[in-house]
């Protein structure tokens, strides 16, 4: 499978040194993925920034590490991703850092990430999160999560970079995720999610939109597993292509996404 030149950097590096990483404290993966949807939306294309989109799809190579700070709740991370929606840039690099403790029957998790865009920061985008989950071992996995934009602009939406004079802070993102293993080391997984987009987003005629994701995962043991689902989100007129060949085309529309990955 041919990948372009940042694509192949990027896998050289996640290969050289993830395993570096892989002690008691520390876990890495790496994956490749069919499609890299964000919130339902593709990542792999020109959108909204103004460009033309990409007809063909192209895989998406991921990877990074969370490290934990001992039993202290402490955690540090960093994650990798190939896109293409944002004119001169390739890659997305996520990095996050938080406080997990335990509340009752809750898992509570407080943090803080930010998205980048090296070669364009016009993207860059920082949230506040906080997700509590609970686990039975008979019903499954729930997990509750709001993430909130603090930075000027929510992934370029606003244009704040390019000095619209508007700003995508107060983007705020709820979701609801749910997981359980049946057996055979197979793991069904669903997970519906709503972008309430800033006031001044909304003026340019962006909606505020679900997104939604059903699949299931196969542990192929070893640490890898292959994984699919059904992903995409509503109101894909709101953020359709109005003009050029491909007009009509929304990166909110449904695909089936398909990811083969690697846990050191």
């Amino acid at each position: 499978m041919y990948f372009p030149t940042s694509h192949s950097t990027l896998a050289l590096l996640a290969l050289a040194v993830l395993p570096a990483f892989a002690n008691a404290q520390t876990t890495a993966n790496i994956a490749l993925s069919s499609d890299y949807k964000f919130r339902g939306q593709d990542q792999d294309v020109l959108g909204h920034d103004g460009g033309a989109k990409t007809r063909a799809l192209k895989p998406s190579l991921q990877g990074g590490f969370d490290h934990a700070f001992g039993d202290s709740g402490w955690y540090v991370g960093n994650w990798n991703a190939s896109v293409g929606w944002l004119a001169g840039n390739s890659i997305e690099s996520d990095l996050y850092g938080g406080y997990k403790f335990k509340a009752d029957v809750f898992d509570i998790d407080l943090g803080a990430l930010t998205y980048l865009y090296p070669g364009n920061h016009a993207g860059n985008t920082t949230e506040l999160y906080a997700g509590a989950s609970y686990t039975d071992a008979t019903l499954g996995s729930v997990t509750l999560k709001y993430a909130h934009t603090v930075s000027k602009d929510y992934f370029n939406y606003a244009g704040s970079a390019a000095g619209s004079g508007l700003s995508g802070r107060n983007t705020g993102y709820l979701s609801l995720a749910y997981s359980k293993e049946i057996g055979a080391g197979v793991t069904l997984k669903a997970a519906l999610g709503h972008t309430r987009m800033a006031s001044d987003i909304r003026r340019l005629g962006y909606r505020s939109f679900v997104d939604y994701s059903v699949g299931a995962s196969l542990d192929l043991g070893s640490g890898v597993s292959l994984g699919g689902a059904m992903q995409g989100a509503s109101h894909e007129r709101a953020y359709a292509l109005t003009s050029g060949p491909d007009a009509g085309w929304s990166p909110n529309r449904p695909r089936l996404v398909l990811t083969l990955a690697k846990t050191l």
